[in-house]
């Protein structure tokens, strides 16, 4: 049998207990996220007390091997010792073929709509994890009680309803504000769309993360912007000194980043940073335009704070929407654009007149109603589970020198493989066999992260994402 790490002491029949879970959780007989049988189950099955059935989860729990989630029970715990080292930090290089990074984002554009794929490329919920019912009843709530059945114009600030819950749940992040600080949108893209015209013109350069969500590099090419790509830390989020260095040599106009789960590394910025990124910007006074559309998605106990949160000046504009929570198809986005509202608003009214009026109604009534709490606390909790699973999955098909991020939200998984693999490559050899991943050249203008690859894990796994996680652990091993 296994070392364990319990000392056998026949006088102590929870350590007994707590050596056989230790060694099938190092045995992986358990699995990172499976739940365990309640307190009262296990004293129930093994013929013990209540109270020596939770001494010996306690001191699994002491070990790292299991964790409590509140009114949920005992899970087993991911640890980080085994699995592999994060995937390193790149910085950018001097040759840049945009070209050929647009065609690789055209072709993984044109795949994404394939019905037979299995889109683990794809960075948001599965309609099995959507409150599919409850919506359509929030939608028609929102109906019967509009004197006009939602359709009219709404308000251009955005319906009044749905700004005042965005602003009461603001007070979840650190933030502090009312309904007439909100102008809601057509999604998050638009709201980022409207607060980088409110901040820069053309020629401008914006500072970006890398790597990125590729979609961003066609908004920047949508508006004349010029990029410089700022570094991101797996854990820590935007290298600040890297980012303080180069404002010194660049005239940065604005700086638009993901503070909170970024994608794809999955980053989140500590609070000491975020504090340190927003007196940096304010004292130089360049907007920050904080996409926060992860920042409701995370695994630990609270919701991590935002930049917006720690600003006092009105330099930061916090974008965000419902598209990665409740409902990708109804576009409701907002952001709170601080100093610079004003702008947004023309924008808003030049570009689109107002949002559509009934999913504004039906968001806003969800939140109402308390449904948005508890479909969050599942779907969190779901993902988690989904998250661990996923990593396990490629920490046992792909080769052993593969590096896994670790991210504690969102929805992606930032992969490196050997640097004798070519992603897109692996790309092509994918699709060919139905599955669908993001290839790391996609998320920087200059390809760099050719090694690299992008898995979400916002499919349930079962045994259909197992075979697909063998064929892609062949299919890299074939390569290298």
């Amino acid at each position: 049998m296994e070392k364990t790490a319990i000392p056998f002491d026949d006088d102590f029949l929870y350590a007994r207990i707590a050596i056989r879970l230790e060694v099938q959780i190092k045995q992986n007989l358990l699995n990172a996220g499976d739940k365990l049988p309640s307190v009262r189950a296990l004293s129930h099955e093994q013929g013990i007390s209540i109270s020596t059935a939770y001494k010996a989860y306690v001191e699994l729990e002491n070990m790292g091997l299991i964790e409590a989630r509140p009114k949920s029970g005992y899970y087993v715990k991911f640890s980080r010792a085994r699995f592999t080292a994060a995937p390193e930090v790149k910085l950018p290089i001097k040759k840049i073929e945009q070209a050929g990074v647009a065609q690789m984002i055209a072709m993984v554009y044109q795949n994404m709509p394939e019905q037979s794929a299995l889109h683990l490329s794809r960075a948001s919920p599965p309609l099995s994890l959507l409150p599919l019912a409850k919506l359509n009843r929030s939608m028609m709530e929102a109906i019967r009680k509009s004197p006009s059945g939602n359709s009219s114009y709404e308000n251009l600030q955005g319906n009044i309803s749905l700004r005042k819950q965005v602003a009461k749940n603001a007070f979840s992040w650190g933030g502090l504000i009312t309904e007439n600080d909100v102008v809601t949108t057509q999604g998050c893209m638009e709201a980022l769309v409207f607060c980088l015209r409110a901040v820069t013109k053309p020629g401008d350069t914006v500072a970006i993360e890398s790597p990125t969500y590729f979609g961003i590099f066609n908004v920047m090419l949508s508006l004349d912007l010029k990029v410089l790509e700022i570094p991101v830390d797996p854990e820590t989020g935007i290298d600040i000194e890297y980012l303080e260095k180069a404002m010194d040599k660049v005239p940065v106009k604005a700086c638009l980043f993901v503070t909170n789960f970024s994608n794809p590394v999955g980053s989140c910025m500590p609070n000491e940073r975020k504090t340190q990124l927003v007196n940096l910007l304010t004292s130089r006074k360049v907007p920050l335009i904080e996409d926060d559309i992860y920042g409701e998605i995370y695994f630990g106990k609270s919701r991590p704070r935002t930049c917006k949160s720690f600003d006092t000046e009105g330099w930061v504009l916090l974008c965000s929407s419902v598209s990665k929570s409740i409902a990708p198809g109804y576009r409701v986005g907002w952001c709170i654009p601080g100093r610079f509202k004003d702008q947004v608003i023309n924008i808003k009214m030049m570009h689109t007149i107002s949002s559509a009026t009934p999913t504004q109604a039906a968001i806003a009534h969800f939140f109402e109603t308390g449904r948005y709490d508890l479909h969050m606390r599942n779907l969190r909790r779901a993902l988690y589970t989904q998250c661990q699973r996923y990593i396990q999955a490629i920490a046992t098909h792909f080769p052993p020198d593969t590096k896994i991020s670790r991210p504690q939200g969102g929805y992606a998984l930032w992969v490196e493989l050997d640097k004798s693999i070519n992603a897109f490559e692996l790309y092509q050899a994918a699709i060919a066999q139905n599955i669908s991943i993001a290839p790391g050249q996609i998320f920087s203008i200059d390809a760099r992260f050719s090694n690299f690859i992008r898995i979400s894990f916002g499919i349930p796994f079962d045994e259909v994402v197992e075979k697909s996680f063998k064929t892609l652990g062949g299919l890299v091993r074939k390569m290298g």
